[in-house]
């Protein structure tokens, strides 16, 4: 019972792990971004304007982040850099957007975020295409 339940770790089941969560949290968010960005190619930049950037701005870098950075995540590529983007994105959409929205409101962000901040801890894993690149 110690064996299973002690500090060891698996690195092969490990790497799985953080393929499937960074696979998966990027494929989630482009359920998000996907529509934000066929939204600005329709010429809609109708969005909201938290910071003075004006609305186009501030959709073009939802778009960056939810749907470009979410592309990169589930290929591996820039892995950590990748989440940034995103971390700041749900850390606007929950204390910002949904900051005054009772908890169920903002759930869905906070829990995006904690898995962002997540693979930004502890990287994309040993299947990410960007090692290809750096011939790892």
């Amino acid at each position: 019972m110690a064996k299973l339940l002690g500090p060891r770790t698996n690195d092969a089941l490990t790497n799985i792990w953080l393929l499937l969560l960074r696979v998966s949290a990027g494929g989630f968010m482009l359920t998000h971004g996907i529509p934000k960005f066929l939204k600005l190619i329709e010429g809609n930049t109708q969005f909201a304007d938290l910071f003075g950037l004006g609305s186009t701005i501030s959709l073009i870098l939802a778009v960056f982040a939810e749907f470009l950075c979410s592309v990169l995540l589930i290929f591996g590529i820039g892995t950590r850099l990748s989440v940034i983007p995103l971390i700041a994105t749900m850390s606007i959409a929950a204390f910002q957007i949904h900051g005054n929205d009772p908890f169920q409101r903002k759930e869905l962000a906070l829990l995006y975020l904690v898995i962002f901040v997540t693979i930004l801890v502890f990287g994309g894993g040993k299947f990410e295409a960007g090692r290809i690149f750096k011939g790892r």
